[in-house]
C-alpha cells in the first residue's frame, strides 16, 4: 500500500498509479554511484558527460523511470538538438512534423524496451507520460514535477542550453548528456562552457552535479572501446599538428 502523497502542491499532472517492474541490469560500480546522485531527493542538475557507449543515456531513462515509479514525479520529457548531423537537418527526414519528431525519440524508446516490458511501455505511452521533441520548441515552457531528459547535448549552443535549463521549474529533475567530442555544430556547442559554470561547492549545495565517464567505463562493446581508443589517437595527432 502506497504511502499518502504529503508532498507540496505545484501544478502538474497527476502522479502515475501503476506498477513499473524494471529490469534488473548489471551495473557497474561507478553507474551505481551515478544513480545514487541521480535518485537523491537533493539532486536537481546533472551534466553526464562520457565518449559513445558508456551508458549515459540508458542510465538516465532508468533514473527517470525509477522516480516515475516511485510517484516523485510525473512524466518524462526527452529533448534533443534539432540538428542530428552536419551532413543531414531536420527538413530531409520524410513524412509530416510529427513523423519528423518521432525519429527524435528512437533513441530514448530502444532503452526503454530494454528497461520495461512491452505492456509497461504501451501503458506509459497511452497515459501520455513522455514527450518528446527537439529544443527549438522549449521557449516560454515551465517544467514541474517532471524528469527532463537533454541527450546529445554536444549538439546545443550556449544560448539553447539557457533556454531549456531556465525552464526548469519547482521538483523536476535535469539530465544533461552529452559526449564533447561529437558535436555536429563546428565550434558553436555551449556544452562545455555552461557545464563548467556549475562545477563548484555552490553549485552542488543548489543540487547541480557534474558526474564524468571515460573510454574505460564504455559498455556498449570491446569493439566501441577499442574504436573510441583510435579516435583520441586522431584527435590528438590533428591537435599537434595545428600547433606546429
Amino acid at each position: 500500500m502506497k504511502k499518502k502523497d504529503t508532498s507540496p502542491k505545484v501544478p502538474q499532472r497527476d502522479k502515475f498509479k501503476g506498477n513499473l517492474e524494471l529490469k534488473p541490469l548489471n551495473w557497474t560500480p561507478k553507474q551505481k554511484q551515478l544513480l545514487d546522485i541521480a535518485l537523491s531527493k537533493e539532486s536537481k542538475v546533472m551534466f553526464i558527460t562520457g565518449p559513445a557507449g558508456t551508458s549515459k543515456t540508458i542510465l538516465a531513462a532508468y533514473a527517470a523511470l525509477e522516480l516515475i515509479k516511485q510517484g516523485r514525479l510525473s512524466d518524462i520529457l526527452y529533448l534533443r538538438s534539432a540538428v542530428e548531423s552536419a551532413e543531414s537537418k531536420m527538413g530531409f527526414l520524410p513524412g509530416d512534423i510529427e513523423e519528423k519528431i518521432h525519429y527524435y525519440g528512437v533513441p530514448f524508446f530502444d532503452k526503454l524496451e530494454e528497461l520495461l516490458s512491452k505492456s509497461s511501455i504501451d501503458t506509459l505511452v497511452k497515459e501520455n507520460r513522455f514527450e518528446i521533441f527537439p529544443v527549438n520548441y522549449v521557449r516560454g515552457q515551465s517544467w514541474n514535477a517532471r524528469v527532463i531528459i537533454v541527450d546529445e547535448a554536444q549538439n546545443l549552443t550556449r544560448k539553447e542550453l539557457i533556454t531549456v535549463l531556465t525552464r526548469i521549474g519547482k521538483f523536476s529533475k535535469c539530465f544533461v548528456l552529452a559526449d564533447p567530442k561529437q558535436s555536429d555544430i563546428n565550434g558553436r556547442s555551449g556544452y562545455t562552457e555552461i557545464r563548467d559554470l556549475f562545477t563548484d561547492a555552490e553549485a552542488e549545495k543548489q543540487g547541480i552535479h557534474h558526474f564524468e565517464f571515460t573510454k574505460e567505463d564504455i559498455m556498449r562493446s570491446e569493439l566501441c572501446r577499442f574504436l573510441v581508443e583510435r579516435f583520441e589517437m586522431l584527435s590528438t595527432r590533428e591537435t599537434s599538428l595545428r600547433a606546429h
